[in-house]
């Protein structure tokens, strides 16, 4: 089933770029296991990347640059072939590769730690301050304390899934979540919902979240 929800334009830009921090390029680089579209997406950039790499120093910048750019994002010149989408070991059908490399074993022997009632965890060993990578197992119907965050959290479904405020989401959908946002994850029925997050900042319970903002609104008001 094809992804329905994607990293932000952004995130795959820095990905594309290496500039992204490792926390994140672990998430991405496991979305576009098993997402075509982004692997597209991101090979365009990658040429476009080339490209303008060529052309430092032989022209000056002008102001439609950007404009230019853009244009020749959507150009089939720039279009590699899409590689087929990763065939996944039968007796691990959930971690690609890239999070299989990380982890060290299948979704089957993680050692998972209890966070909360009915949600386990699994912190992902990458070298990226003020990052935090971890897996999620939450079960079946379980409803996640409704939180907001102190910076952004960035989502991505491996099995099972998950609906909040804002949509639902099944395997290789992607939810980015910012500061602005509270929001309260409810587990599908059926399987338990595994998840890879990449948070920077601490979650924050949602009524501490919504003290501190009206505070903040009345400081600046």
């Amino acid at each position: 089933m094809p992804a329905f929800h994607h990293p932000q334009s952004d995130t795959l830009w820095s990905y594309a770029s290496g500039s992204l921090d490792e926390a994140s390029s672990v998430l991405v680089a496991t979305h576009l296991a098993l997402c075509p579209e982004c692997r597209a997406e991101v090979a365009r950039m990658e040429a476009l990347g080339g490209e303008m790499l060529e052309d430092v120093g032989m022209a000056a910048v002008s102001a439609s640059s950007l404009d230019d750019i853009m244009a020749r994002l959507d150009s089939p010149a720039l279009v590699k072939a899409i590689p087929q989408v990763e065939k996944i070991p039968a007796n691990d059908s959930v971690l690609p590769s890239p999070l299989r490399d990380y982890v060290g074993s299948g979704v089957g022997a993680v050692a998972w730690r209890k966070l909360t009632k009915g949600v386990e965890y699994f912190d992902l060993p990458v070298r990226a301050e003020g990052h935090r990578a971890r897996l999620l197992k939450i079960a079946s119907g379980t409803r996640v304390p409704s939180h907001g965050h102190g910076g952004e959290e960035i989502t991505m479904v491996l099995a099972g899934g998950y609906t909040d405020e804002f949509g639902s989401y099944e395997r290789g959908d992607v939810a980015t979540a910012d500061v602005t946002q509270v929001h309260q994850p409810v587990a599908d029925a059926g399987e338990p919902c595994i998840c890879l997050t990449v948070t920077r900042g601490a979650l924050i319970p949602s009524a501490i979240f919504s003290l501190t903002s009206r505070v903040f609104r009345r400081l600046s008001a």
